[in-house]
Order: C-alpha cells, then sequence, then structure tokens
C-alpha cells in the first residue's frame, strides 16, 4: 500500500513539473512571475505536497528560484542561456553525430533517412510544426543511435529547453529550408559512416541555428 502511495504521489509531482516547465519554457510564465503553492494546487486539483516537490525540481532545474519569507519566482531562459546552451550543443551534438556515424545499422539509416524525407516533405509545404517535431525526432535518433544513455540526457534536455527559441528560429524566412538541408547532408554524411565530416556538419548546423536566434533575440 505505501508503494502505491509513494507511486502516486511522485506522478502528480511529475505532471505538476512538466505543465509548469512547458508553461515557462514556451513563454507562458514570464521572469519575475511569483508561483504560489495554494493557487497552482487549486488549478491542478491536487495537495499542495506534489506542486512542492515540483517547485524544487524546477529550482534544481535552474527554472524558478525561492527567495525565503517571500515565496517562489520564474526565472526562465535568459538569452545568454540560450547562447550558452547553443554553444555546449556544438561541441557535444557533434560529438552524438561522430559516434552514431562508427555505430549506425542499416535499419537506422532507413529509419532517420524517413525523418529527413518528411522534414522535406514538409518543408515545401511550410509546414512549420510539422517540421519542428521532426526536427526533434531527427536529432533524438541521432542520440540514440551514438549509444551514450547520458549524452541523450543532456542533450534531450537542452532540446526541451530552446524549444520556444527553435520556434522562433524556424519560422525565420530561408532558416527552415537551410536546417533541412543541413540534415539531409548530416544524415549522409553518418549513412556513409564518416564520423568526421557528420561531427563537422553537424558543429556547423548547430552554430547556424545559434547564429540564427541570436540575430532574433538581439533583434528585440
Amino acid at each position: 500500500m505505501k508503494s502505491i502511495i509513494e507511486n502516486t504521489s511522485h506522478s502528480l509531482t511529475m505532471r505538476v513539473f512538466s505543465e509548469i516547465e512547458q508553461a515557462i519554457l514556451s513563454g507562458a510564465y514570464s521572469a519575475g512571475d511569483q508561483l504560489v503553492e495554494s493557487k497552482i494546487s487549486l488549478e491542478f486539483g491536487v495537495s499542495r505536497t506534489p506542486v512542492r516537490e515540483a517547485l524544487k525540481q524546477l529550482e534544481l532545474e535552474g527554472l524558478v528560484m525561492t527567495i525565503p519569507n517571500k515565496g517562489t519566482f520564474v526565472v526562465g531562459i535568459s538569452t545568454e542561456d540560450i547562447h550558452d546552451i547553443y554553444t555546449i550543443r556544438v561541441a557535444v551534438e557533434g560529438i552524438s553525430s561522430q559516434w552514431a556515424a562508427e555505430r549506425i545499422s542499416e535499419e537506422q539509416i532507413k529509419e532517420l533517412e524517413n525523418i529527413v524525407e518528411l522534414q522535406e516533405f514538409y518543408s515545401s509545404k511550410s509546414d512549420i510544426l510539422q517540421i519542428l517535431q521532426l526536427d526533434t525526432k531527427f536529432h533524438e535518433i541521432i542520440y540514440d543511435i551514438s549509444g551514450s544513455r547520458i549524452l541523450k540526457h543532456t542533450l534531450a534536455s537542452f532540446h526541451n529547453q530552446l524549444k520556444r527559441a527553435r520556434e522562433s528560429s524556424l519560422l525565420t524566412t530561408g532558416r527552415t529550408i537551410s536546417a533541412v538541408k543541413e540534415h539531409r547532408a548530416i544524415f549522409e554524411a553518418i549513412a556513409s559512416r564518416n564520423p568526421k565530416k557528420a561531427k563537422e556538419l553537424t558543429e556547423l548546423h548547430i552554430m547556424n541555428a545559434r547564429d540564427n536566434i541570436m540575430l532574433l533575440l538581439n533583434k528585440k
């Protein structure tokens, strides 16, 4: 019985955590907004315990900050954070593609190619939502192929934190087309099992994405 109660509590905490996290990353909550336990517990229809635990987890993620005797406030993702995340991604994603090129199977080649072909199709239709979802899938498959659990966890977290910035970037005229072309080139390098080229093309792809996003942010 105790185990069931603990599992239920953990599930509620994760649900509250995930929804607040997405609200922060999507911009529904702005930096400086206060998160009140009692209000959130009413919104979710849960007790204050899972809300309190979720807020602690969000603080560990650096998305909120608790000030004694004042409350919990949204920190969010700053322009500097975005730049730093992309700079780290340049190095780490390059390694993921390098390892993927060394380890990819024929079945995985077909899976990755299918994603690229779908991106090319939806790019011709200017369907940004589908392209964004496929962009995430493309990188997730490469993380899987790399074979590193730590690398996959780290990069998946970065991708999630950058969701709103990536949406803005792909909405930019010309970036969607160039991003899909870059994915095609990365795929071909990985499929031909060329680790050096796969690494270099991926690093260039992430740098291009970073430069495009920073240009957009600096205009605001």
